[in-house]
């Protein structure tokens, strides 16, 4: 064994007077990776189950193994109740075997993305393996400031005496999912000020609860987009179905996914409407938004590209307002975006970027058309594409020393495609069929 390491409440610092839970993770040097791990815990959790049972009789409190449900899973942690004394509560112990994927690691730096990288290669289920990231998970919490871990005593207070016990029966978000979603609102709400009032936190924890369909929360502080393959996955995680609250110690974990939020939302709605939550101005309270601004990078031909903010339920319309104050456009402004390995899409006036899936750094093109012109695409053998304003009646010819004049290859060395045939610089657009928005693929002569 390498080491063992405190979770759950008490390793983070959120332990209830009367409620308490423990983790305990045993990183083991039999594991030198995450497939190791799914391949042998479960032989492990057996031999664990086997001495304590075996032992338990001898001991000065009471052990009671809590039955695993029949699934036909291997098991990742064995569960079971410790009783110090007759008359005291009994605690719950979960032991987690795990794979020390941190066992070089400084809590107060970004780990390598080389082990985020084998972690979603490594073809595990969701969270499948946030056990080895338990270090991180409580520094994240344990790390903020004291009163706003009182918070988190007074959202997790509710969770447990008037949610759980009502929906004892259904799949509720874990714990977890609403200690993120309260340090989230406290950081947006207050700017990480450690002085706030708490009745106003716990408000707008409940008013985040109630518009859980639009949530989308992510941390970067110990992984981000830098890496390729984090990267990808990062993207195609933040489009799932919202709720969506990435585990900011695992990707893979999405807390917010396959829960019953709609039960969480009309139990946030009774609560506000108690004389406790009442408040005679409300927009003297936190102001949270589901998701953090985006930061939109917007390139145009021939200027330097430029960098604001962007609500992501925002109307796209009222995102070219912005850009047209900036670089004043007389025409029709066009704007797109390519994901990597993707088609370029225009984005649509009457859409917002969470519309697209776009939560995070996002490059999109502005290009600015006069009618009949149309807007074509053009895209290179990397894979990316250019947008181009043209008129329909446009040769092949003209849009190849658009491309030229855009920083392309000279007219001579193109060979435009279209649907898998050669055009030739004679032929018109409109006689091709090329409409607005089609793209055409460039290669360059050798």
């Amino acid at each position: 064994m390498r080491k063992t390491l405190q979770g759950g409440s008490s390793g983070k610092g959120t332990t209830l007077n009367y409620s308490s839970d423990v983790d305990m993770v045993l990183f083991l040097s039999c594991f030198p990776s995450f497939q190791d791990q799914a391949e042998h815990r479960g032989l492990i959790i057996s031999f664990i189950e086997e001495r304590l049972t075996q032992y338990s009789r001898n001991l000065a409190y009471s052990i009671t193994m809590v039955p695993r449900r029949e699934t036909s899973r291997v098991p990742r942690s064995l569960s079971f109740q410790v009783q110090p004394r007759r008359n005291s509560e009994a605690i719950g112990v979960d032991v987690l075997p795990a794979y020390d994927a941190l066992r070089h690691f400084c809590p107060d730096s970004k780990p390598s993305p080389e082990i985020y990288e084998d972690l979603i290669t490594s073809g595990a289920t969701p969270g499948e393996f946030s056990p080895s990231f338990t270090e991180l998970q409580r520094h994240f919490v344990k790390s903020r400031p004291v009163k706003l871990k009182d918070l988190l005593r007074l959202v997790k207070h509710w969770y447990l005496q008037y949610l759980k016990p009502k929906y004892q029966n259904s799949a509720l978000p874990p714990k977890y999912a609403l200690e993120l979603l309260t340090i989230y609102a406290w950081e947006i709400g207050t700017d990480k000020s450690d002085s706030f009032n708490l009745g106003e936190g716990f408000r707008a924890v409940m008013e985040l609860l109630i518009d859980y369909e639009n949530i989308c929360i992510y941390w970067t502080k110990y992984y981000d987009f830098q890496n390729e393959t984090v990267r990808i996955y990062l993207k195609q995680q933040l489009k799932e179905c919202r709720p969506v609250i990435l585990d900011p110690a695992d990707p893979t974990n999405n807390l917010g996914s396959k829960k019953r939020w709609d039960l969480v939302a009309r139990e946030a709605v009774r609560c506000l409407r108690q004389a406790c939550c009442w408040t005679e101005d409300p927009s003297q309270g936190w102001h949270v938004q589901p998701a953090r601004d985006v930061q939109v990078t917007v390139k145009k031909a021939g200027e330097e590209a430029w960098i604001f903010s962007v609500n992501p339920y925002r109307r796209i319309w009222q995102m070219k307002a912005k850009i047209k104050r900036t670089w004043g456009f007389s025409g029709q402004q066009r704007l797109s975006f390519q994901e990597p390995g993707g088609e370029r899409h225009l984005l649509s006036n009457r859409h917002t970027l969470a519309y697209y899936g776009i939560f995070s750094k996002v490059s999109v093109w502005v290009l600015e058309t006069f009618p009949p012109e149309i807007q074509v695409f053009v895209k290179d053998s990397s894979g990316q594409s250019k947008p181009y304003a043209v008129h329909p009646e446009d040769s092949i010819r003209d849009l190849k020393e658009k491309i030229e004049e855009g920083g392309g290859p000279y007219v001579e060395d193109q060979v435009l495609k279209f649907q898998n045939r050669i055009l030739w610089n004679h032929r018109s657009l409109s006689d091709l069929q090329i409409k607005d928005c089609d793209t055409v693929i460039l290669v360059k002569r050798n």
